[in-house]
């Protein structure tokens, strides 16, 4: 397992990490963070770890930026996990264009979050691509997100980053299954969707 026992894991990113953890599933949500916690403990009981969820729902990069060194680094984890992404570009499809993070903007602000983290905490870092639980990949906002995922797999690979290349893992159960069996709006999982997440965060982790 990478976790090592006294390590402080926090969770980062949007409503998908957010999951009611600041309501009535505090501390950590009822979604993938759960999932992931609880299933390294059951594994691994021997191994003491803290863990933070600090997702909020709604966030694009631009809101990280501003609570970026409260949330991210003032609490000095020795592992940082950050998956966003999916806002910056479902705004711009869902009439709000001046809420939609264009690509570039996204990658920079990213590689500038990350590498304070890296500096500030000497941390190590896992990325988890944004998604559209979408099979047609023509269709606009999947073609869209898909460009945020491979920009999101780059800077994995230059921070030297875990990967948790959840895009290809919903491509992977969709050539058995429905988008709906996952999420009825292609992003905000179910508990079966929640469940994938976390088991691709289980592998990559080797928990």
């Amino acid at each position: 397992m990478e976790f090592k026992d006294g390590q402080h894991i926090l969770l980062i990113g949007d409503s998908i990490t957010d999951s009611g953890r600041r309501g009535e599933h505090a501390p950590y949500g009822d979604g993938y963070v759960s999932l992931l916690r609880a299933f390294t403990i059951a594994r691994h009981p021997e191994v003491r770890l803290t863990w933070t969820n600090h997702g909020i729902g709604g966030n694009t990069v631009r809101d990280l930026v501003k609570r970026w060194d409260v949330d991210a680094i003032a609490p000095r984890p020795d592992w940082l996990v950050l998956m966003i992404g999916i806002n910056d570009v479902w705004n711009g499809f869902q009439g709000y264009p001046h809420l939609a993070v264009p690509l570039e903007e996204f990658t920079e602000t990213v590689r500038d979050l990350l590498r304070r983290a890296v500096e500030a905490t000497g941390c190590r870092l896992v990325l988890a691509d944004p998604y559209l639980i979408e099979p047609d990949r023509a269709e606009p906002q999947r073609a869209v997100s898909d460009r945020f995922v491979a920009a999101f797999g780059a800077l994995a690979e230059e921070f030297d980053a875990l990967h948790v290349p959840m895009q290809a893992v919903f491509d992977a159960a969709l050539e058995s299954t429905r988008s709906e069996d996952w999420a009825d709006d292609r992003i905000h999982p179910n508990l079966a969707g929640h469940a994938l997440i976390a088991d691709a965060f289980l592998k990559v982790l080797d928990i």
